[in-house]
């Protein structure tokens, strides 16, 4: 792997002079909170006598907190990663080496992807959310919640950042391969809190805050309070300084080059790689469906709907007076059957066709159905308003 000190390409445009502004403008040097007292020492170590094809020495790339601009130009990495994302031509390179330069690496923000990723957060929550939505437009709040983490959560996005062949730099510096994700670890024994992973259940069980400890009072209040995945906000300003790990600082690459497809490309760029790189992936919603009281919850639907109570029958049965007998039952409501399940009682079975009636019901999709981004192509059919359910049953 070849660092920018070694490319041929990597020289001084024009010879040294004594003017410290001629210098900045020479080496492209970057004058930043952090690199303040750098510039200082770099222009003191310049030789005003060097030739046109000097190279940019060691001992100044290592003083700077992320690799020079120039050296995006010349990474062979960095280039094969634009072509293996299928990145539009109008972003370039250099915008793509600081999507990888986190904020604990270099803390100025005109050199790391802060900025970016504000953006690209945004364009993904809004990208999913109206795409879970309009296709299932009857889930639960709380499974919309884990669908969201399962589609651009921290987790699957640092997932997304390890299939694209992303592979993060051990510390960073000015002489790193600008392909490299480039973050301070966090210091061994160390680890930041865990999110919340009990999304999955269809209950209104209020759970514990992990700051506070208090519990919230309902799904509701944490639409409206928490962020888009159901969770506690983080408090401006975080800290970064001690590091972030792996997972974090890949996530945030992932949104950094969505805000930097957006900027440099525009809204359709950004919305077609959203559909190259998210959509296609498949996530098994039905699993992340438990219910507590299935048959309690079955009964309040149908009469939030105005169907007709729901009534268990035996559709058939095997070996009732043996060890292992399966009873296979039905839940209807009237004439129409809501769902079927088989077990080794007559319990067992009710239950799992109430849940698979409730998860009949939650996993409606319409056939033609679209979203409301749609509309802002050119020459779209003009916009129908999309059917979403009233919410889920509150037992």
């Amino acid at each position: 792997m070849l660092s920018p000190r070694t490319r041929p390409n990597l020289r001084y445009p024009l010879q040294y002079s004594s003017s410290s502004q001629s210098v900045r403008s020479r080496i492209q040097c970057r004058t930043q909170a952090t690199a303040a007292a750098t510039i200082d020492s770099i222009e003191e170590d310049v030789d005003t006598s060097a030739s046109r094809a000097s190279l940019i020495p060691e001992e100044i790339l290592t003083r700077l907190p992320s690799p020079p601009i120039q050296a995006s130009r010349t990474s062979a990495q960095l280039a094969a990663l634009h072509a293996r994302l299928g990145l539009p031509s109008r972003l370039p390179l250099e915008s793509l080496a600081r999507t990888l330069v986190d904020p604990s690496a270099d803390s100025n923000e005109k050199f790391n992807n802060s900025a970016f990723a504000v953006l690209g957060s945004d364009l993904l929550q809004y990208y999913t959310s109206e795409y879970i939505i309009c296709q299932y437009p009857r889930l639960p709040l709380a499974v919309v919640f884990s669908v969201m983490n399962g589609y651009c959560g921290p987790k699957a996005l640092a997932t997304i950042t390890r299939e694209w062949g992303v592979q993060s730099a051990a510390a960073p510096g000015g002489e790193v391969d600008p392909a490299l994700l480039q973050f301070k670890h966090l210091p061994p024994g160390e680890s930041q809190a865990l999110p919340n992973t009990q999304w999955n259940v269809i209950s209104t069980q209020p759970l514990p805050d992990s700051q506070t400890g208090k519990r919230r009072h309902s799904i509701s209040s944490r639409t409206i309070y928490d962020d888009a995945f159901g969770e506690m906000k983080k408090k401006d300003g975080e800290d970064r300084s001690e590091g972030r790990t792996t997972d974090d600082a890949s996530a945030d690459f992932v949104r950094a080059v969505m805000g930097a497809i957006y900027l440099h490309a525009g809204r359709a760029a950004a919305k077609q790689f959203f559909k190259d790189h998210f959509m296609p992936r498949r996530l098994n919603i039905a699993s992340l469906m438990i219910f507590r009281t299935p048959t309690k919850d079955l009964s309040k639907l149908c009469a939030r709907e105005g169907f007709q109570p729901p009534v268990a029958r035996i559709l058939s049965e095997t070996g009732r007076l043996s060890r292992h007998p399966v009873f296979i039952v039905g839940v209807f409501s009237g004439k129409e059957k809501l769902g079927e399940g088989a077990g080794g009682s007559l319990d067992e079975a009710r239950t799992r066709a109430a849940v698979a009636a409730l998860k009949g019901w939650y996993l409606y999709s319409p056939l033609d159905w679209r979203v409301p981004s749609d509309a802002e192509e050119s020459a779209a059919k003009p916009w129908a308003p999309q059917h979403v359910d009233v919410g889920d049953i509150v037992t």
